[in-house]
């Protein structure tokens, strides 16, 4: 026993993705002098190339000037705008009624509805006429799509007749991003973004931002001279990427002071600092956006002390006195009661004054500036070593060496 036929619908569905065109390339041949093309026929040839689409005066160009109609869906990559025509078309000699078409949008982890929704559906459709419609998403997610298109309607007996149709396709990724941070003794952070262009195309890159999350304030490196309208980005006049290239970003990020005070917080453990915005256009001018997730950085770890030198010479005439200016900042959540050792080392740098003097009391998050005298004994680049702060509530002394760099040249060298 044969099973039943599906009945036929009187409706048709037709959908196509809609894509720029492209310019024609042809494959130029260069000819000898003893071929046909290449004697009195070779001007027939040159003569006749504008109707054949090749740039005037560039014969052998590979890119033509005209225009190609799209061959094949095409690849989809994410950040881009997923653009589709749909067309629900009435085949058969029947006025048919109530005519809704909607369409969805199916991803691994969510199902979105594009178009027919909530509308009132059409009240007729004669023969031989169509419905049609423009949809567009901005795809945000990689992996499989399912376009989803289901119509209904009511036939002219007055039956009701439903049918879908699926159109599976991929999202692939456009861009390979990379970042690395480096950590600076002045509490600057610095981000390294490096963006490679993976599609099969050169894309201009149109914007890359860094926007900064509150704890933050940012700015960019990728320009000559910031301030100047005028100036151009370190990458010079090319603002394109093609396959495969890779382009390398820089920001410097630094933290916010604390309210009230004109001294940068201190940032603990796993922070976000912010996401990458980047805006791209394709070769027909086909616009992308990418905004990463949130970017973490992992602040060094200072212990319950850090110490950073805040002033000090480039270089010093031996066995002058000079002086340093260090700040010490609390990255504990106790207070503390300090005490400053100064301890001599063998590497030409002796300290000059008190050591073992109380410093005081320092709370959670707070900082102290202390200016500290020191004489050189040995010609050179010499370190800055041997500074011992002392907890005198938990017996706990932190031990601060190479916190600087010096020169130390001879007044007779200097002389000579």
């Amino acid at each position: 026993m044969e099973a039943p036929r599906e009945k036929e619908h009187l409706l048709s569905l037709k959908v196509m993705r809609l894509t720029k065109s492209s310019f024609i390339t042809t494959n130029p041949v260069l000819f000898e002098a003893r071929d046909l093309a290449g004697g009195p026929s070779g001007s027939m040839v040159r003569d006749i190339s504008p109707h054949l689409g090749l740039p005037a005066g560039l014969e052998h160009f590979g890119v033509g000037e005209l225009l190609m109609l799209p061959q094949n869906f095409g690849s989809i990559y994410l950040g881009e705008t997923f653009s589709s025509y749909v067309s629900v078309h009435n085949d058969s000699s029947h006025v048919v009624k109530e005519i809704q078409l909607k369409t969805d949008l199916q991803t691994s982890s969510q199902r979105l509805t594009l178009s027919g929704s909530g509308t009132t559906p059409h009240s007729e459709l004669s023969p031989a006429q169509c419905i049609d419609e423009v949809i567009h998403h901005e795809v945000k997610e990689l992996g499989t799509h399912i376009l989803v298109c289901a119509v209904s309607y009511t036939t002219p007996s007055g039956e009701n007749m439903y049918f879908r149709k699926f159109f599976k396709f991929q999202v692939l990724k456009p861009l390979d991003v990379k970042t690395k941070f480096y950590n600076a003794e002045s509490d600057e952070v610095y981000l390294e973004a490096q963006i490679q262009n993976i599609t099969q195309s050169p894309m201009v890159m149109e914007r890359v931002l860094l926007e900064p999350t509150a704890e933050y304030t940012v700015k960019e490196l990728n320009v000559i001279e910031p301030d100047n309208k005028s100036s151009e980005t370190t990458f010079g006049s090319f603002s394109y990427l093609n396959p495969l290239d890779t382009r390398q970003y820089l920001y410097c990020l630094k933290a916010k002071p604390l309210p009230g005070s004109d001294k940068p917080a201190v940032i603990k453990g796993v922070s976000n600092i912010g996401k990458l915005d980047i805006v791209w256009k394709t070769s027909m001018g086909e616009r992308g956006r990418l905004q990463t997730s949130q970017l973490q950085r992992m602040a060094p770890g200072y212990g319950d002390v850090k110490l950073n030198v805040t002033g000090v010479p480039d270089s010093i005439t031996i066995e002058k006195p000079f002086q340093i200016q260090c700040r010490i900042t609390s990255c504990c959540e106790r207070t503390m009661d300090l005490k400053l050792v100064l301890n001599n080392t063998e590497n030409g740098l002796m300290w000059l004054g008190v050591s073992g003097r109380q410093l005081g009391k320092l709370g959670p998050g707070g900082s102290m500036d202390i200016e500290l005298t020191l004489l050189a004994t040995i010609p050179g680049l010499q370190s800055v070593s041997g500074l011992r702060l002392t907890d005198t509530y938990l017996k706990r002394t932190y031990e601060h060496d190479d916190v600087a760099q010096i020169f130390v040249y001879s007044e007779q060298l200097v002389g000579a």
